[in-house]
C-alpha cells in the first residue's frame, strides 16, 4: 500500500467531508489524494432532486470510480447512498456523527410571517414544515450550500438545510433555528459520512479504523428502513435512529407531500430488522401506502 486515492464529489462540502477523512489517514501515516468527480446530480442543477430517477444521483459516480479502479475509497454523505449497497463494494465505516438535525437559515420558524417563503429541494422538510404551518409558501432550492444561502432575501424568508452541512464549512452562524428531530425527523443517514472500499481492498483494515460502531449501527438500522420502503417510495420520509443502552430506538416518518396528514411511529429492539420493521408499520399498518403519490 502506498497513496490512498480517496473519490468524492467535487462540491465544496464533500470536499471538506473527503478531507477530515484524509486528515484521518495522514494522522495514522498514510499518504492520500483526493478524486474528485462530477456526479449527475452536480451537472443537473434544475431539475428538483425528487424528480430525478431515484436515489443515487449523488452516489452513482463515485462508487463507480472504486469499482474500476480509479479510487481506493468513496467518501459519502451517508444520505446520498442508495438503500442497497452494489455487488463489489463493502460499506466500511461510519464515522462519529455530527448534529442530525435541519436547520432554518434566515428566520425562525416564529419569525417566519403569514405566506412567508421557504426554499427547500426536500419534500419531506416542505411536508413537516406545512404541518406545523400550513400557511408558508415553499420553492425549490438546489446548488451548493454557498449557492444556497445567497437565495435568502429577496422572494425567499428562509432556506431548510443540515446542520451538520453548514457545520463542516465552518458556518454554523448563519443558523436562525434548530429544527428538533424529534418533529423534523431527518433523512435516513443524515449528519453521517460513509466510506465504501472494494470487497476485496487490502484498505479495507485501515478504513476500519475510522469506523465509529454506534454511528454505524443507527445509520444501518435507518437504512434497512429505507431498503423496505423500497427506492420507489415517492412520498415524503425520514428516519432517526439513536441508542439506549444496547438497544437502537428509531423514529420514523412518513407524510402526504402538502403535510395535511404526517404518520409517526417509533420502534426499539437490539436488532437492525427494527427499521424494516418501522417502515412496514408506517407503510401497511398506519396506512402509508394510502397517501397520495404512494409508489413502491
Amino acid at each position: 500500500m502506498t497513496t490512498i486515492r480517496i473519490a468524492t464529489r467535487q462540491s465544496p462540502l464533500a470536499l471538506a467531508q473527503a478531507q477530515w477523512v484524509a486528515d484521518q489517514f495522514a494522522s495514522r501515516g498514510h499518504d492520500y489524494v483526493i478524486v474528485a468527480l462530477s456526479t449527475r446530480g452536480d451537472d443537473n442543477t434544475t431539475s428538483p432532486l425528487s424528480s430525478m430517477a431515484g436515489v443515487g444521483v449523488f452516489a452513482v459516480e463515485i462508487q463507480r470510480a472504486v469499482l474500476d479502479g480509479r479510487a481506493d475509497i468513496a467518501v459519502h454523505s451517508a444520505k446520498d447512498l442508495p438503500s442497497i449497497t452494489p455487488d463489489g463494494l463493502r460499506l466500511i465505516a461510519v464515522p462519529e456523527r455530527r448534529d442530525p438535525a435541519d436547520v432554518l437559515v434566515g428566520r425562525s420558524l416564529a419569525g417566519l410571517g403569514p405566506g412567508a417563503t421557504v426554499a427547500s429541494g426536500s419534500p419531506r422538510r416542505r411536508a413537516l414544515l406545512a404541518q406545523r404551518r400550513p400557511d408558508l409558501n415553499f420553492v425549490e432550492l438546489r446548488g451548493n450550500m454557498a449557492t444556497r444561502l445567497a437565495t435568502v432575501g429577496g422572494h425567499v424568508d428562509a432556506i431548510v438545510t443540515a446542520a451538520a452541512a453548514l457545520e463542516r464549512l465552518g458556518w454554523s452562524d448563519h443558523i436562525a433555528e434548530r429544527l428538533d428531530p424529534t418533529w423534523m425527523t431527518p433523512q435516513v443517514g443524515q449528519a453521517a459520512l460513509a466510506v465504501e472500499c472494494a470487497a476485496d481492498s487490502e484498505w479495507a483494515s485501515v478504513v476500519a479504523e475510522i469506523d465509529d460502531p454506534v454511528a454505524h449501527r443507527a445509520v444501518a438500522a435507518e437504512r434497512e428502513f429505507l431498503r423496505e420502503l423500497g427506492s420507489g417510495c415517492s412520498v415524503p420520509a425520514g428516519a432517526y435512529c439513536r441508542l439506549d443502552g444496547d438497544e437502537l430506538v428509531i423514529d420514523g416518518v412518513m407524510a402526504a407531500t402538502d403535510g395535511s396528514r404526517v404518520l409517526r411511529a417509533t420502534r426499539r429492539h437490539r436488532d437492525l430488522t427494527v427499521g424494516a420493521d418501522l417502515a412496514r408499520e408506517l407503510r401497511d399498518d398506519l396506512g402509508g401506502s394510502d397517501l397520495p403519490g404512494w409508489r413502491a
